[in-house]
């Protein structure tokens, strides 16, 4: 129990402190939305993907059969839940949106913190492995879902093009593939610019969670209880779940399992929630999946770093 306690204390307090700052700050009104706006997205393009190109460009390998054992049990959660709400009389449009909060985790915002915190630079460059294809495949797929359920008869080519052509815009993916490809090259990088890439990196872990922080303000539970009972414990639990099956049958080690269990096991992601908003599919159920997930993670979270360490 005393190194339970300890996990948490160390690990996955801090962690929420931050949130928790970031909430009530916006909650004061002590920096302006404009503020939180111009934060986020000093962290998503700019911290994030110096972070991860660096972590990424370190020598650091493996990470690929975590990837593919994350990405199996997501495909197999998916897929049964798409299902399994079609045949509860939802049309596919809001099938797709219920789908996407079950698998989509944040990643970036909790994920690189925790994992770092928890795994080490070791940890990290196996979620990097994740990250390389989270957005893409994730997003990508509810896209193309999305756009089906809207345009059914619609060119599969036009389609699968314009939906690559919006996820590799994603910062964070490309800062993943860049650092794929100079790591493939063998390319070095110089003293001078990986220091200044781990400087601007530093700031992405706390910054990321007090923007996070601030936007759980902006949702609300009320109105969707019936949808939190199904997509909150198959995220938090289910996904887990899965993906420790699977990196059992791969035989993988205790650290590539441990990230990838972990990874399964962050909250849902606020990029399900914009999904649902463009494309007006429950975009309140989805944020309230936001909320209540991130929440209720406090005690899931630290249950799986327990278990995994």
């Amino acid at each position: 129990m005393a190194d339970a306690a300890l996990v948490v204390l160390e690990v996955v307090a801090p962690i929420f402190a931050l949130i928790l700052a970031g909430f009530v700050a916006a909650w004061r009104d002590w920096i302006t939305e404009a503020g939180f706006r111009g934060l986020n997205l000093f962290a998503f393009s700019f911290a994030a993907p110096a972070l991860l190109f660096a972590s990424g460009t370190a020598g650091h390998s493996g990470g690929g059969a975590a990837a593919l054992a994350f990405f199996l049990g997501t495909a197999i959660l998916y897929a049964g839940t798409i299902l399994g709400a079609r045949r509860a009389g939802l049309p596919l449009d809001r099938a797709g949106t219920l789908s996407l909060d079950v698998v989509f985790g944040n990643t970036v915002m909790m994920g690189i913190p925790l994992i770092t915190a928890a795994y080490g630079q070791q940890g990290l460059a196996i979620l990097i492995a994740i990250l390389a294809l989270h957005s893409m495949v994730l997003l990508g797929t509810a896209t193309v879902v999305a756009e089906i359920a809207r345009n059914p008869g619609a060119a599969p080519l036009p389609l699968l093009r314009a939906t690559a052509g919006g996820v590799l815009r994603n910062p964070i993916v490309m800062a993943v593939l860049a650092a794929l490809v100079w790591s493939t090259l063998h390319l070095p990088v110089p003293g001078a610019a990986r220091h200044t890439l781990e400087l601007l990196g530093a700031a992405a872990p706390p910054v990321s969670l007090f923007c996070l922080g601030a936007s759980l303000r902006g949702f609300s539970a009320r109105g969707a209880m019936g949808r939190i009972a199904i997509s909150v414990p198959l995220k938090l639990a289910a996904l887990p779940l899965l993906v420790w099956a699977m990196c059992r049958s791969f035989g993988l080690s205790d650290l590539e399992t441990a990230v990838a269990v972990t990874t399964a096991a962050l909250p849902t992601g606020a990029n399900a929630f914009l999904m649902a908003t463009r494309y007006a599919t429950d975009p309140s159920r989805s944020g309230a999946t936001v909320l209540v997930s991130t929440a209720l993670s406090v005690a899931t979270l630290s249950a799986v770093l327990v278990l995994m360490r």
